[in-house]
């Protein structure tokens, strides 16, 4: 798949198949996110990649946007090391820009992932912190549950001319 079709098209995917995710393409996902740009190339995500039935149906007791893991096989958290960063403050950026790289690998995989929200709620940063024993310093910034589609949502077109400005507002 192109990568501008992957774009337009890529759209937030709760149902899933049965089916699971070889090793060699979470490999892929997870390379696609670590090609995202970051502040002074600092690079400061981490990814915890759950497979286990037992933990993935634990998740929704703290995070409960994230119930459509009961039927999915894979869900990858994306978090930041803080412990030694360079340029303090632009995790947040850096690790969202690897989180949408991974979704749009995700669609261009032929694979569904929805990016369910983490950080800056303290209940789930708690809830994933004790979940996936997260040493101090690593902050949990985003949850992408991802499987095989069982839906396909339509593809939208979301651009608004309103909200283009030349030069000032």
């Amino acid at each position: 798949m192109e990568a501008l079709e992957a774009i337009h098209t890529r759209r937030s995917v709760r149902r899933y198949t049965d089916k699971q995710i070889d090793d060699e393409t979470i490999q892929q996902l997870l390379a696609a996110a670590m090609s995202a740009p970051s502040a002074a190339n600092e690079q400061p995500w981490e990814f915890i990649v759950i497979k286990d039935r037992e933990m993935l149906d634990a998740i929704p007791k703290f995070s409960p946007f994230a119930s459509m893991v009961k039927r999915a096989p894979l869900g990858i958290l994306v978090c930041a090391d803080t412990r030694n960063v360079i340029v303090p403050g632009f995790w947040v950026e850096d690790c969202s820009a690897a989180t949408q790289n991974l979704l749009i690998a995700a669609r261009a995989l032929g694979l569904g992932a929805v990016w369910t929200g983490v950080y800056p709620m303290d209940g789930h940063v708690a809830g994933f912190t004790k979940h996936c024993q997260l040493p101090e310093g690593v902050i949990p910034l985003a949850f992408v549950v991802i499987g095989y589609p069982a839906e396909e949502p339509p593809a939208q077109d979301r651009f608004s001319k309103e909200k283009v400005h030349s030069n000032v507002w």
